[in-house]
């Protein structure tokens, strides 16, 4: 028993180095940096052995990709829970929009890379923490016309609308506040 908890330790331990190493690589080099043998050489283990954890690249994208959820979710609630009454819906844009700046390579994992990370009803924990985040600050500004999770999702959209633009270069740096203060006016008609 005892033996089988310590290996049970081990292979988490294991699978959180290789998620860890493969996440400092792309933030470092990009996610084209990233393959199986550089990360066995990263990290002092055999191919064979990240293969025992992982099926492939694509799984420790998805693997960091999780990892991305837990992280937003919490910056998100973090912001919502901070702001003063009537500035949550901008508290957690920006804090959108904050994440996605910090983490470029994790943010890319999150929402370009990931294949195996199915969102909607069967969605991990993880990523419907993110999103219930998000309902939490849009669904109170659904009027009687409007389902308070198509409001939602429709507000994620162009949340992450304009932070996939804005990481892009395709929007003008000195007009990032103002496109935030458009948004939120949209939304809430203030």
């Amino acid at each position: 028993m005892v033996m089988q908890q310590r290996r049970e330790r081990e292979r988490s331990q294991r699978e959180a180095l290789i998620v860890s190493a493969a996440r400092a690589m792309a933030e470092a080099d990009g996610w084209p940096s990233v393959t199986v043998r550089k990360l066995a050489e990263r990290i002092e283990y055999s191919q064979p052995v990240l293969y025992s954890h992982f099926a492939g690249r694509g799984a420790i994208i998805d693997a960091v990709a999780l990892q991305g959820f837990v992280e937003i979710a919490e910056a998100l609630r973090l912001a919502r829970t901070s702001a003063a009454p009537g500035t949550e819906l901008e508290a957690v844009a920006r804090a959108y929009l904050d994440f996605a700046a910090a983490n470029p390579a994790l943010f890319e994992a999150m929402f370009t890379l990931a294949e195996g990370l199915p969102f909607g009803p069967d969605a991990p924990a993880s990523l419907k923490a993110g999103f219930d985040e998000l309902h939490a600050v849009f669904a109170p500004l659904a009027g009687e016309e409007d389902d308070p999770e198509a409001l939602t999702e429709t507000g994620w959209a162009a949340v992450h609308g304009l932070t996939a633009l804005d990481r892009g270069g395709r929007l003008r740096p000195d007009l990032r506040a103002e496109r935030l203060a458009i948004l939120v006016r949209r939304f809430t008609g203030r």
